[in-house]
Order: structure tokens, then sequence, then C-alpha cells
């Protein structure tokens, strides 16, 4: 395994919404199977949005930006905030516990989000079923 941080790791101008996606995902650790799990989504429709064959839906976008603690933007055009650069370093403990700790109630919240969205499909859907009874 490589142990020198490397300064290129990214390079805004070369990069599709794929790589970056892919890059974002490494970068928190998450195997593309983990990722697809979390979204909701089949791991064919994720590895799909690396291989930059399809694009995923808005609210697929804002869960993956929280879930890699990247900004939407970045993960759109790579402009914004994206993930931690290698060559940062190790942080303390007491950083990366609050960190860590971040990153799963970000988790937390698009995951209900997510459910909050299905739950209005099911009653919108349910609401409309009554009303033609």
């Amino acid at each position: 395994m490589n142990t020198q941080p490397q300064d290129d790791w990214y390079d805004p101008e070369a990069t599709t919404f794929g790589d970056r996606l892919s890059g974002a995902r490494e970068e928190a650790g998450m195997t593309q199977q983990e990722l697809a799990q979390r979204l909701g989504v089949k791991i064919k429709t994720l590895k799909a949005w690396e291989d930059d064959l399809s694009e995923p839906r808005a609210n697929k976008l804002s869960m993956m930006a929280g879930m890699l603690n990247v900004s939407l933007s970045w993960l759109l055009t790579g402009e914004g905030e994206g993930p931690m650069d290698p060559a940062i370093g190790d942080l303390s403990p007491d950083v990366n516990m609050l960190l860590e700790e971040f990153r799963d109630l970000q988790n937390q919240m698009a995951a209900t989000s997510d459910r909050l969205g299905r739950l209005e499909r099911e009653l919108r859907s349910t609401l409309k079923v009554e009303a033609i009874d």
C-alpha cells in the first residue's frame, strides 16, 4: 500500500462526475456495495453513475453529498468542498471523533429525508385511491 500522500490525487479539469463520485466514496472508506445500500439503489445503478453511463436524481445527489461529506456543487462540477486531501495528514483523536459523529448524523439525516420522501409518495398514492373509492 502506498503511504505517501499524493498532491495530485484530483484534477478538476480532467475529472467527470463518476470520477468525483468514486473518489469521494473511496475517501469516505465505503465500498460500492455499502454506498448503494445506504442510498437504497442497486449496485449496478451506482456502478453506472461511477462509469458516467447515467446520472442520479436530485434527491440521491443530495444524499450522496451528505454521506460522502462533500458539497453538492463539488460532486456536480468539481468546484466547492470536496473530500479531504490525503496530504492533510493525521488529525487528533478528538477531531476524528467529532468528524465521525458529524458524518453519522449526516447519514441519519439523509436516510430520514429519503424515508420521508417515500412516506409522502405512499401517502399521496393512498389518498388518491381513497378519493376514487
